[in-house]
């Protein structure tokens, strides 16, 4: 089981890199949990693969710093449809 564990780390940050996903995107394609994600990217990988893991947290640090504006881009959408569905 101990080696599952280190290969899925090292794929889910591969993953984040290749795609510069979030966490939630990147739980939703392998099919596990955001926490499990979580804590093998920002746990384990670091004792892993020191050099991945610095790269990982580049990518999830850019992508915590802009979850406002997705977040905000997310509601505009939800009230254009009601919006849309209202007028029809």
């Amino acid at each position: 089981m101990k080696g599952i564990v280190e290969e899925r780390a090292s794929m889910l940050g591969e993953y984040i890199i290749r795609s510069q996903a979030t966490v939630r995107k990147t739980a939703k394609v392998f099919g596990i949990s955001k926490s499990t994600v979580h804590k093998d990217v920002s746990e384990r990988l670091k004792y892993i693969n020191p050099k991945l893991y610095r790269k990982v947290r580049k990518v999830l640090e850019t992508n915590k710093s802009q979850r406002h504006i997705r977040g905000g881009l997310a509601t505009k959408r939800k009230y254009l449809l009601l919006r849309n569905q209202k007028d029809n």
